[in-house]
């Protein structure tokens, strides 16, 4: 087993006078899809924003390929070869598809061949390419979003809760573009609420409780075992 791409050990972090991530010790593998799971509010979300540097880790180390990032700034961490897709989609609405991209590409020019496989991946970004993107539908700036992250080759992908209120077409969609990210050696740490898209894409699971990693273990366990569920986040998620 080849060393993690990215490790948690004992991380705390707080927002204003909340105490969130309350030790979090976490194993991202090489070259897979980790699902970050859990109910709502046990720190998911704060888990990825400590990771890419928006919240600073008050105590804890976050070793990433090798390399303690703990106290980096998170741009450093982007040219690191970490990509972040937060769950407000973070896109200029003002802005071109375009320029929305061209920003993304923070080492230089877009990389032609890059683009037309995101093209492939997301036809619609090709067809509104010069549209401001605040007039796409909700599903083209998730898109949008996602494709901002992949505008480069990243080593590691953040992604929070990309199928949130998304028609099944689209979910569809997003899932086969995350499959050719993985498919390209890419490793991904993926917030997901839909449990029938966290079965299909993951290979390892991890279920945070309390600002803490409680369980972790191969995805298609939890995914065969509703017993495990319903005792990790509550409810059994079988037909989801």
């Amino acid at each position: 087993m080849s060393d993690p791409i990215l490790r948690l050990s004992g991380v705390h972090t707080d927002i204003a006078q909340y105490h969130i991530l309350q030790g979090v010790d976490l194993d991202v593998p090489r070259g897979g899809v980790t699902m970050l799971l859990g109910r709502n509010g046990v720190g998911k979300t704060t888990t990825l924003r400590t990771i890419i540097g928006h919240w600073q880790a008050r105590s804890g180390t976050i070793h990433f390929d090798g390399a303690d990032i703990t106290a980096m700034p998170t741009a450093s961490r982007a040219r690191a070869g970490i990509g972040f897709v937060p769950e407000d989609m973070g896109i200029f609405t003002d802005l071109t598809v375009e320029e929305n991209m061209v920003l993304a590409a923070i080492s230089g020019p877009l990389d032609r061949k890059r683009l037309d496989w995101i093209f492939t991946a997301f036809p619609p970004l090709r067809t509104f390419w010069k549209s401001e993107a605040g007039n796409l539908s909700g599903g083209q700036k998730q898109m949008l979003s996602i494709a901002r992250a992949m505008a480069e080759e990243r080593k590691l992908y953040l992604i929070d809760e990309p199928t949130k209120g998304l028609a099944p077409a689209i979910i569809s969609t997003m899932a086969r573009a995350l499959r050719d990210l993985k498919a390209q050696g890419a490793s991904i740490l993926l917030v997901e609420q839909n449990f029938a898209v966290a079965k299909a894409l993951g290979d390892t699971a991890a279920v945070m409780e309390d600002g803490r990693i409680t369980w972790t273990g191969a995805m298609a366990e939890l995914a065969a075992d509703t017993a495990l569920q319903d005792r990790l986040i509550g409810l059994s998620m079988e037909a989801s």
